[in-house]
């Protein structure tokens, strides 16, 4: 690194997390509580940590920092709490209603549900104002602009206080004249208005998916836009010049002005980074098949990575919204520590999807909630600390955590409190297990050809369990674990993705110098952007990828080309990938079909320098004793079936590499405690990964049978 520092801040729902990393590979994890109504709150609290513990001033050590990321869930948050802005639409006259008919069918999984109500429409009706224009699929303009309709749906837009439109035409993607006028003339009439143009924001085919792309971005645009300049004024007041830069959904950075353009972009700012950390510490093992599971106090999120690469998505209904833009392919569900445990209508016992958040939190946070939540039942379940949460910074009160459970869910359903926190754990595995199938089983992956990396304050606590549920045997949890986001923003490089519609049937007839020149035009516009940004050419790196589909197909499938020259003489190499990817995604292919290029898309990326993470910890010797701070009841089971047992208490900050603790146990981290299940053991890698391993399942695999405990009954 040029300069001394590295810092990625990852703002959560529940708490705010620093990773700091030095020149000399030295990586520090700092948390502060998160600060909704003004995220600089928690970042002013988690710098004074950083300050105290390096001994530097606050100024100094971000103008010795060399990068500064912003991981944030704003603007997922405004989504899904519907928070975002008064939004207006202009579409092609007769298509106003198309985000509201969703292509005549709900999202998947809800398809024949009559039951299940619409989705709350980002616009209202009254404010999706349809004008006189039409561009056919050939680019042809069959009817020009009427600009008397856009002025007019501007002053509707005026009177009505809309602060974002969203502009979206039919075909604006073979010829977007009209499309680009109509944003000059907004611009014109509302001035300070964010503006959303559809060609801008995904410039692909699928009118459906570029007018809900288009208003989501517009939705989110002005809350995102606040969030960042309150950041950059900021880190501007503490005199610190370098750039901020943000991190996107795609897996990559973004300038600030880039981000704010492209809010739709940073729906998953935060868990978009966990498998770039995940590849790193999983690296040195040499394991390169992972599956990240975060959880956090608010949300669980999943990513899958196989052979080094993560899945992206497009297209997709998120929190019912089509968004069309590339995002890691993240499986986000209602379940962290803070996930409220209740009991239904039927006498049942649910968990989520409702959450105590960080305000007011667990009850035994003592910060006045009264719903039990997971993270009490943890308590009651002796995996954490019943006194005090990040080395003593929260305090806690475990006997609060135990009356809530007992009054809230035991006592009304006539169970011990033990198995009712037990039951509260089971539930919300038994919700990220289904989670963790949707991203691997239900898109053709065995979950037991890949390794579960913890991510996430409260992973640890669970992740042992979720890996014997799905038959994984083997789960990595970084010491950096609580902060894996944070350390992934620094890993990661600044990445923008281009996208363009060129659809062309392959023939004899194919204009391959067409689809070339625009690749090479794409590609340009962003390297301009990088050398902008201050990275020369050799640090650029293109990936190539185009959209495919049989001669009267609906979907399309992506297929990644690298640098590859797109033209008749590679085509064949296209094609052959082409259909393996369609083999794989819908177990058929037709080799001798006809295939259409339908989109192409490029994500040029500027490389940072890799982080030098330091030396390997020291092995122990074998002479001195375990770290036990202390023997603790822990109740453990599977089913109906509980046990309470007398456990270990490791002192994971005194813990050498190379010892291995067989379960139950617990490790304790300043910013984590790792359980150790009953027939797992744990043992720390000198890269600071500790390694659990389900030796029971081993065991029985290899023939052979396992005796061990170092826990008795309580």
């Amino acid at each position: 690194m040029s300069k001394r520092f590295r810092l990625g801040i990852d703002a959560g729902g529940t708490f705010t997390d620093f990773v700091l990393a030095d020149a000399m590979g030295q990586v520090r994890l700092f948390k502060a509580t998160s600060t909704p109504d003004d995220g600089t709150k928690a970042i002013a609290d988690g710098l004074q940590q950083i300050s105290e513990a390096v001994g530097l001033p606050v100024p100094e050590i971000l103008n010795n920092a060399d990068l500064l990321v912003n991981g944030t869930t704003v603007a997922l948050n405004a989504l899904i709490q519907l928070k975002g802005v008064r939004t207006g639409l202009i579409c092609t006259a007769g298509h106003e209603d198309s985000i509201e008919i969703r292509l005549g069918h709900k999202e998947e999984g809800y398809r024949y549900d009559a039951k299940y109500p619409p989705a709350t429409m980002l616009v209202p009706r009254f404010l999706r104002h349809g004008v006189r224009e039409r561009v056919l699929a050939d680019g042809t303009v069959q009817m020009p602009l009427n600009e008397d309709d856009v002025r007019a749906a501007c002053e509707r837009f005026r009177a009505e206080g809309v602060e974002a439109v969203a502009l979206s035409f039919v075909w604006s993607v073979a010829n977007e004249v009209h499309e680009r006028r109509a944003a000059e003339i907004v611009r014109e009439m509302l001035p300070g208005v964010y503006v959303s143009v559809g060609v801008e924001v995904f410039p692909q085919m699928r009118e459906y998916t570029r007018t809900s792309t288009a208003v989501v971005n517009a939705y989110l645009g002005p809350v995102l836009e606040r969030y960042v300049r309150r950041i950059d004024d900021f880190f501007v007041g503490l005199g610190v010049t370098a750039p901020i830069r943000y991190y996107q959904s795609n897996g990559g950075m973004a300038a600030r002005d880039m981000m704010v353009s492209r809010a739709v972009n940073a729906i998953n700012s935060g868990p978009a980074s966990a498998p770039t950390a995940g590849l790193h510490v999983a690296g040195p093992l040499g394991i390169r098949n992972i599956i990240t599971v975060d959880m956090g106090g608010t949300s669980f999120d999943i990513t899958l990575t196989k052979d080094g690469k993560t899945n992206l998505s497009k297209n997709i209904d998120f929190l019912r919204y089509r968004i069309g833009t590339p995002m890691i392919q993240v499986e986000t569900l209602g379940a962290g520590g803070g996930s409220i445990a209740w009991i239904d209508a039927m006498g049942l016992l649910n968990v989520g999807p409702q959450s105590a958040g960080a305000h007011p939190g667990p009850v035994c946070y003592m910060r006045g909630g009264e719903a039990p939540t997971v993270t009490d039942a943890n308590v009651v379940l002796g995996y954490l600390n019943p006194s005090y949460l990040l080395g003593g910074r929260v305090k806690i009160d475990g006997a609060a955590a135990r009356r809530a459970i007992e009054e809230k869910i035991a006592r009304p359903l006539g169970i011990s409190v033990e198995h009712a926190a037990h039951g509260i754990f089971s539930i919300v595995n038994n919700n990220m297990v289904n989670g963790i199938r949707r991203v691997s089983v239900e898109r053709g992956y065995d979950p037991r050809d890949f390794v579960l990396v913890g991510a996430g304050g409260a992973t640890a606590l669970h992740i042992a369990a979720l890996a014997r549920e799905i038959g994984v045997r083997k789960v990595l949890v970084p010491k950096l674990a609580s902060g894996l986001c944070a350390f992934g923003q620094i890993l990661s490089n600044v990445k923008y993705t281009k996208m363009s519609a060129c659809p062309m049937r392959v023939n004899e007839n194919a204009d391959w110098e067409r689809i070339e020149q625009r690749f090479h035009e794409l590609e340009q516009e962003a390297i301009t952007a990088l050398q902008a940004e201050g990275f020369a050419r050799s640090q650029v790196l293109i990936e190539r990828s185009v959209d495919m589909r049989y001669l009267g197909q609906v979907h399309e499938c992506t297929v990644d080309i690298g640098t590859m020259k797109v033209d008749a003489r590679s085509f064949g190499d296209i094609r052959s990938r082409f259909d393996r990817r369609h083999q794989a995604l819908f177990t058929y292919c037709e080799p001798d079909g006809v295939v259409e290029l339908v989109n192409i898309e490029v994500a040029v990326a500027g490389v940072v320098p890799p982080l030098q993470t330091g030396a390997r910890m020291a092995a122990a010797d074998g002479s001195a004793e375990l770290p036990v701070k202390e023997q603790r009841r822990m109740v453990f089971g599977h089913g109906a079936e509980i046990e309470t047992v007398l456990a270990p208490v490791y002192d994971g900050d005194k813990l050498p590499p190379g010892v291995t603790l067989d379960g139950p146990a617990v490790i304790e981290e300043i910013t984590t405690s790792i359980v150790i299940e009953p027939g797992w053991a744990a043992t720390l890698d000198a890269s600071g990964v500790y390694v659990l391993e389900d030796k029971v399942a081993g065991a029985m695999a290899a023939g052979t049978v396992v005796r061990q405990s170092h826990a008795v009954a309580a």
